[in-house]
């Protein structure tokens, strides 16, 4: 089957940067070029006339979390809200919605302590009244922390008499619970929680890869496959609904299940293990990302780390020895300061782990002094850079304007020739890469503040950062990434050209159609 694709504009983000047609065959780009050149050697193609519009490389998403989005489509939003009363109405209007029957978990979404008066999370006994017949999680925007009622926690076993885990924090007020947990607490406890029925997770995960092909994404990412959710993915597997390419990064522990499980598994699967996942520290937004120096207002805080360097360097041994990658979440410097000293030690023993291309995930406040070590290892970043808009005013508030303005430096990332891609960390934020492209290269807070204008880049580099840097740091960058004679063809077609228009117009830009090896796997039905 041929298909040729005339009649706007192809950005190939490779040289020449721009051509005029694209004939595909068989889901693989067969030629680029004129189309006059081309349509003669189309043969019987079916021609797709872009008219006017812009086809470029399938987006690919450096570090997300396909089975919680998914799961988020099973849970109620609190995004945006600032007060513990329309908290309440909002679960409550949930449960009597969905029929949900006392005694059932109710899983709620995108809370943010940061909207609320004073900053400060409720007090367990508002958290029960939002929903006084059910256990109730509730999720942190950040993802790194969480609020559970009484019942959960009883449920759970989590008494005042439970001891913290270590890298996380089960607070406790004047001797009793106050239904807040951060980091390894949150994420023990939260694995206790009944997963969904499988006919709920196949549509939800249906419609986690809508959501994803509608922004443009062709590749996506699974950014911690836990033990519990492997059954999830024998399942998700034999359904066969996987249209787009889904990488998985197990943590070590699971490293070799997960292997014996889906190592092999057929192109047409769509699924393969990246490599493996460890977490180093928190997050900045929630005052647990690990930090040399002290948070504003607290000269003895700096936040803490969630592994041993003991731990870390083990982690580096197991990914050096399967000869696997390994990305890192580190949001601090302290944290990156740990796997620079970790890897630099790690490689000494094994020099393989330079050439597996190790990533720093989120990097947020990653010193720019620590950027000659970091290419000095062969490692890449993957920067979470539209938190200079999400959380920018935050993160001004905790680390004063001039550290703050440092967050995700991708500018001097450039300069000391440090590969480096851009995610949003789904469904910490929607999948939106125009939204980051214009984060990359504005730099502006939601209350409109320049955060760090020199370490903004250029839109081209923002779009590399996507897609030709989004391939390298998969190493598929011989398959994927850039529109050239023999890749697959994963494209979105977009209604401008995001090289040619001002960072006002780049951030209005819409997806018009994102297709994956050749075959359209999402359009956008309205009129433009």
């Amino acid at each position: 089957m041929k298909t040729l694709y005339h009649g706007g504009k192809v950005v190939t983000m490779a040289e020449p940067l721009y051509a005029e047609a694209v004939l595909v065959e068989d889901g693989i780009i067969a030629e680029v070029g004129k189309t006059v050149e081309l349509r003669g050697k189309a043969g019987e193609a079916e021609e797709v006339d872009l008219d006017g519009k812009v086809l470029l490389p399938g987006f690919i998403d450096p570090h997300g979390h396909f089975s919680q989005v998914a799961t988020s489509y099973l849970q109620v939003s609190l995004d945006g809200l600032t007060n513990s009363t329309d908290m309440a109405q909002t679960i409550q209007k949930y449960i009597s919605d969905n029929g949900i029957e006392k005694g059932q978990w109710v899983n709620a979404r995108d809370y943010d302590n940061n909207l609320m008066e004073g900053d400060n999370n409720p007090e367990l006994e508002t958290i029960d009244g939002f929903a006084p017949d059910n256990p109730l999680v509730i999720h942190h925007k950040s993802g790194h922390m969480g609020l559970l009622n009484s019942a959960a926690l009883k449920l759970l076993g989590v008494s005042v008499d439970t001891p913290d885990i270590e890298g996380g924090k089960i607070e406790k007020k004047d001797g009793r619970l106050t239904g807040y947990m951060e980091e390894n607490a949150f994420f023990t406890f939260i694995k206790k929680i009944p997963m969904p029925s499988q006919e709920q997770m196949i549509k939800a995960y249906q419609a986690a890869q809508e959501k994803y092909a509608s922004y443009g994404i062709t590749t996506m990412q699974e950014g911690m496959l836990a033990k519990e959710m492997l059954p999830l993915y024998d399942m998700l597997i034999g359904s066969n609904i996987l249209k787009l390419d889904l990488i998985a990064f197990p943590d070590a522990k699971n490293w070799d299940e997960a292997e014996l499980r889906f190592g092999n598994l057929p192109s047409d699967k769509h699924l393969k293990l990246g490599g493996i996942k460890a977490f180093l520290d928190g997050s900045p937004q929630g005052r647990t990302a690990w930090m040399r120096t002290p948070y504003a207002g607290d000269e003895s805080y700096t936040g803490y780390g969630t592994m041993t360097d003991e731990a870390v360097c083990s982690v580096m041994e197991k990914a050096a020895k399967e000869n696997k990658q390994l990305i890192c979440h580190c949001n601090g410097d302290g944290a990156a300061q740990q796997f620079i000293d970790c890897l630099d030690k790690m490689e000494k023993q094994y020099p393989r782990l330079k050439e597996l291309r190790p990533v720093i995930i989120h990097g947020q406040l990653l010193g720019r002094d620590q950027l000659p070590a970091v290419a000095r290892l062969g490692a890449m970043v993957s920067f979470f850079v539209a938190h200079v808009y999400h959380w920018g005013d935050v993160h001004i508030k905790n680390f004063g304007l001039e550290r703050a303005g440092q967050i995700s430096p991708a500018a001097t990332a450039l300069k000391e020739c440090v590969k480096f891609t851009f995610h949003q960390d789904a469904p910490v934020i929607n999948q939106d890469m125009i939204e980051t492209l214009w984060c990359a290269s504005a730099r502006m807070t939601k209350n409109g503040v320049i955060l760090g204008e020199d370490e903004a880049i250029s839109v081209y580099e923002a779009l590399k950062a996507v897609t030709v840097n989004g391939a390298y740091q998969y190493f598929e960058e011989k398959s994927k990434g850039t529109i050239e004679k023999g890749k697959r063809a994963d494209f979105v077609i977009l209604d401008k050209d995001p090289l040619d228009v001002s960072l006002n117009e780049l951030r209005n830009i819409k997806v018009i159609e994102t297709i994956k090896d050749g075959q359209t796997v999402y359009k956008n039905i309205n009129k433009f």
